[in-house]
């Protein structure tokens, strides 16, 4: 009887562990991705990484810089699942040297550009034409490297401004430091995207760029070759299309 008993309490122990084992062995191991994205996603991206990671259980690292500084990080081997642009050619650089799995790249998302002025010097400049006042300090992106900034350069070469106030321009490293300069008073005025206008504290819209005027403001995005979660990282070009994602776009100036 002593030895069916312990016989009994061992098979138990066993069946314990078994089942605990089992268990280990089919929980799915969290996966890790890491997304480049121009700086002017930083909203979207703050607000659709916990929704992406409870869906899918993934981890997800986001990088945010102009679309110029990711797009040489990633030509210099930097460890990037997804990127995303707000320059088509930007995309377009990486495509040729064949770094991206050009069957994932999609149009994501459409943007604006505006004039913004601080409010503190809206009534000196409500347009373009303001910009090449004596007294006025106007910021764009650096345009090598920043979207924002080439759109801004563009639009103001197309209206005959560019010329005529080049010699006073603060450059930025990103269209979020070009907001930050017109939030704070540092310029009187700055171009940036419609996406980056929608919350303005101290800064009002003073002129709607007619889209004419610069090429087309697309966000395109793509897996880069060298990942190593490709399937993640398709799941996330995948998600960013949603109906969800979407309607979280508009709720941040962007358009579908």
């Amino acid at each position: 009887m002593k030895k069916t008993f312990k016989f009994l309490i061992v098979a138990l122990f066993s069946i314990l562990l078994f089942a605990c084992g089992t268990g280990a062995d089919n929980t799915e191991a969290k996966k890790e991705i890491t997304v480049s994205a121009a700086a002017s996603l930083t909203e979207i991206m703050d607000e659709l990484t916990p929704i992406f990671e409870g869906k899918y259980n993934t981890t997800l690292t986001v990088n945010l810089a102009s679309s110029g500084t990711l797009q040489r990080q990633i030509e210099e081997g930097a460890p990037v699942d997804v990127f995303i642009s707000a320059s088509g050619k930007k995309m377009d650089i990486l495509m040729e040297k064949e770094l991206l799995d050009v069957e994932t790249r999609y149009d994501l998302l459409k943007n604006n550009l505006v004039l913004i002025t601080n409010k503190e010097s809206s009534d000196k400049v409500k347009s373009l034409k303001d910009l090449s006042k004596s007294d006025v300090k106007v910021s764009i992106g650096e345009p090598g490297s920043v979207p924002a900034g080439r759109y801004a350069k563009e639009s103001l070469e197309y209206y005959g401004y560019y010329e005529g106030i080049e010699g006073k321009l603060i450059y930025a490293k990103n269209v979020k430091q070009v907001l930050s300069y017109v939030e704070s008073g540092e310029v009187d005025a700055g171009m940036v995207y419609g996406s980056d206008a929608v919350n303005l504290k101290n800064s009002v819209i003073a002129q709607k760029i007619d889209a004419e005027s610069h090429s087309p403001i697309v966000y395109p995005g793509a897996v880069i070759k060298a990942s190593e979660n490709k399937e993640s990282a398709k799941e996330f070009i995948e998600f960013f299309k949603s109906n969800e994602i979407k309607e979280l776009a508009k709720k941040y100036g962007f358009e579908i």
